[in-house]
């Protein structure tokens, strides 16, 4: 099997699980990754990521939310292969390989898998399943009304942002969930029902801290998308 070299993004912003993230990234099974970790103007934590820095590539920029982190990173990227790691959530370890060999057993260029949940002394908290349709229209008319995909699950081939472009930094929250819409308009996302990602819940995580904001967000997206659809 082709072995193509996958690129890793971390976008980095005051988390204290930074470290734990990035020793995930480089700790995976499958032998070509880059890691990216894109400091996003942090003001804290930033010296959890001192022991990595001779094995990563490390960009820092003025905070402009993870949008403007990932496109940074994605830009920079040399890898024919996209991941999405948030700094205070932690892969398997075989999370790459397991996904590479899914993806390229069906020529997919977008995929996404389940999750679990863990709190912040790691302990497991519960498995999440993500919903999956077959039908790439069905699916698109399924998620106008909810984002069913979590970013840290998803690996892209990086032909993807040539055709769709990157992340719309106009979104400080919803980001994702845009993204994901405009990329079913060309593409399905297959699904790996295996939970691969660790999902950190905590106080300090955005979606707890500003979920008024990201309400809002996503409702923008939706009204963005209410009309569009994907002809058969």
């Amino acid at each position: 099997m082709n072995q193509p070299k996958v690129s890793i993004v971390i976008p980095f912003y005051n988390c204290p699980y930074v470290d734990q993230a990035i020793e995930s990234a480089l700790q995976q099974t499958y032998p070509h990754v880059e890691v990216i970790v894109v400091n996003d103007g942090s003001t804290r934590h930033s010296e959890k990521i001192l022991p990595y820095m001779h094995r990563i590539r490390y960009m820092k920029k003025g905070n402009g939310g993870t949008a403007t982190a990932l496109n940074m990173g994605i830009r920079y990227a040399t890898g024919q292969y996209f991941a999405w790691l948030s700094s205070d959530d932690v892969f398997d370890r075989d999370k790459i390989a397991k996904q590479m060999a899914f993806m390229q057993s069906r020529n997919a260029l977008a995929c996404y898998t389940s999750y679990r949940l863990i709190d912040a002394q790691n302990r497991i908290l519960g498995q999440y399943p993500s919903v999956w349709v077959a039908d790439r229209i069905l699916f698109f008319e399924r998620m106008k009304h909810h984002c069913l995909i979590n970013g840290g699950t998803v690996m892209l081939h990086m032909d993807i942002f040539q055709q769709v472009g990157l992340f719309d930094e106009g979104f400080r929250y919803a980001h994702d969930y845009e993204f994901w819409l405009r990329v079913l308009l060309k593409h399905h996302f297959l699904y790996l029902q295996e939970p691969l990602l660790s999902y950190r819940v905590h106080d300090q995580m955005g979606t707890n801290k500003y979920s008024r904001q990201v309400i809002a967000e996503a409702a923008l997206v939706q009204q963005k998308y209410k009309h569009i659809t994907i002809r058969g």
